[in-house]
């Protein structure tokens, strides 16, 4: 079995984990945040990482009315600027804790005297140790090129730290249902993409399509098949879409269309219609019984009960296909003869 295999059938177990070894941190962290009257987040982060902070500045958004921004790290790192962090909570986000400019961040934040948290896979990483609070991802050792369980770790971490900050036994819940919902869909989804995978043999370029909390998710699952298959993919927000990207769209073109029960699930819904009325062919990946219908080629998973939480699952199906793509095209997906594991950016 190939390594990003392995990392893949982890996420259940990683998952299920991550509570009882954060609570007490997340507890500690969301108290004097609250002592401090803090109300703003800055997440600095790069690539999938970013992707997960995309997350939860949707659940910070929706759930505690926190608004949050994504930091621009070469403003401090290569610009020299100095950025007014004092009144806002500066997270860092990075698998390896390693990552340069998101440090030169949080160094900038320390000044300021604001509160500094890190979300790393890694306990003794610099940036571990440069925050005044670590969330620990505690997923083990991730070899693969392609970060699988270490995302979905740190979306996890993200909603627990939104859950305690505020208060909803609501989202406590649905985050209950995760590492459950991620074993049955390894249960399942595997041989629902072994039914049509084999006609992506020869694919050169797809885009990612959703909206709200699993637009992220577009963003993170181009990146899975384009770092795992090396062919053009890109994730974009269905509202964006229909200002100029549409264009790229012909006849036979393939799309990738999250369709999530929930407020947008019209929204996807919409988008697929219009992708058929072209001639496109069309990947749904859904929880809803209503968006399974529209195409012949749709990738069903288990209902959690809520977009918040469907994303965890969505994230797995990409994962999962990028991985059987790579079968299907006879690559190995642990390596890459240009990417490493371990990217600085400084």
């Amino acid at each position: 079995m190939m390594n990003l295999e392995k990392e893949i059938r982890q996420q259940p177990e990683v998952l299920a984990k991550i509570k009882e070894n954060n609570i007490d941190t997340i507890r500690a962290l969301v108290a004097e945040i609250k002592a401090r009257g803090l109300n703003h987040v800055y997440f600095a982060a790069r690539g999938t990482s970013d992707h997960a902070s995309i997350y939860a500045q949707y659940l910070l958004g929706i759930y505690a009315g926190i608004p949050c921004s994504l930091a621009t790290p070469s403003v401090v790192s290569k610009y020299g600027a100095k950025i007014n962090l004092k009144n806002s909570v500066v997270i860092g986000v990075s698998q390896s804790g390693k990552a340069e400019d998101v440090l030169s961040v949080m160094r900038q934040a320390k000044e300021d005297g604001t509160i500094v948290v890190a979300v790393t896979n890694e306990a003794e990483s610099p940036m571990a140790k440069e925050a005044m609070y670590h969330l620990y991802c505690g997923a083990g050792k991730e070899t693969s090129i392609a970060a699988t369980k270490t995302f979905t770790s740190q979306m996890y971490l993200l909603a627990l730290l939104c859950a305690e900050w505020s208060g909803s036994s609501e989202l406590s819940a649905l985050l209950d249902k995760v590492p459950g919902g991620a074993a049955e869909l390894l249960d399942t989804m595997p041989s629902q993409i072994d039914r049509i995978v084999a006609r992506y043999r020869y694919l050169t370029d797809a885009v990612v399509l959703a909206r709200g909390i699993n637009y992220p998710i577009a963003l993170e699952g181009a990146l899975k098949v384009l770092e795992t298959n090396r062919v053009r993919m890109k994730g974009y927000a269905i509202s964006d879409f229909y200002h100029g990207p549409l264009a790229q769209v012909s006849e036979n073109s393939l799309s990738f269309v999250i369709a999530a029960e929930g407020p947008m699930l019209e929204d996807a819904i919409a988008m697929v219609e219009k992708l058929n009325s072209i001639g496109a062919e069309v990947i749904v990946l859904t929880d809803s019984d209503k968006a399974a219908g529209l195409s012949p080629f749709t990738l069903k998973i288990p209902a959690l009960g809520s977009d918040v939480v469907s994303p965890y699952l969505f994230a797995m199906t990409m994962q999962l296909f990028a991985m059987k793509l790579t079968q299907i095209k006879g690559l190995d997906p642990d390596v890459s003869p240009v990417l490493n594991k371990v990217t600085i950016t400084k």
